[in-house]
């Protein structure tokens, strides 16, 4: 019965641990988090997330970022529409996909001292997008709130696979500063 005392206090203590000061710590401050949002960021894929986003900045008054976005001479001109200036918006094209969405920009968020971001995407991809993004930029303490945009009616129904998978790159990114899909390229992911 001692044993068992010892086990359960040591494995209490290594748990406190890791949640307080070890590995897991980024991620309890960013779901603790109480911070106002700072940011406004666009998950690019559908000009009317670009739309929302560009109007949610506006009504804040945040700064707009556009991860993975249309071209840039629309999206010039739709941050103009909403009555953004240039230097609020920053157009971000190094993304491929929902993971790099976060992996290209989470270190600039990080570096900027940024805590809370405002995470805009269709209404369809919300969950794996906050699924992959709280894994990425909780890494680094940041909090993300999503803000769904309504896809009707060309909304599609996510897989759970799809959302397992892309959670799963975004553990093995955090950990290795890797992305599994470039796994055959030698080149470190953006990090």
């Amino acid at each position: 019965m001692a044993g068992v005392r010892a086990g359960v206090l040591l494995s209490a203590g290594l748990l406190t641990w890791l949640v307080v000061r070890g590995p897991l710590a980024p991620y309890r401050q960013a779901l603790l988090d109480t911070a106002p949002p700072q940011q406004v960021l666009v998950l690019g894929g559908d000009v009317e997330r670009e739309r929302v986003g560009a109007r949610l900045a506006r009504q804040l008054d945040k700064p707009l970022l556009v991860s993975g976005g249309s071209n840039p001479e629309y999206a010039s001109w739709l941050v103009q529409e909403e009555g953004l200036t240039t230097d609020q918006v920053q157009l971000d094209y190094r993304a491929r996909d929902t993971l790099s969405n976060f992996t290209s920009v989470v270190d600039d968020l990080a570096s900027e001292g940024v805590r809370h971001v405002l995470v805009v995407t269709s209404a369809d991809h919300l969950e794996r997008s906050l699924a992959v993004g709280q894994v990425v930029a909780g890494s680094l303490g940041i909090h993300l709130t999503g803000v769904p945009v309504d896809c009707e009616p060309t909304c599609r129904e996510e897989s759970a696979l799809r959302r397992w998978r892309d959670w799963l790159r975004a553990v093995a990114w955090v950990v290795t500063g890797r992305d599994l899909r470039d796994a055959a390229d030698p080149a470190p992911a953006v990090r």
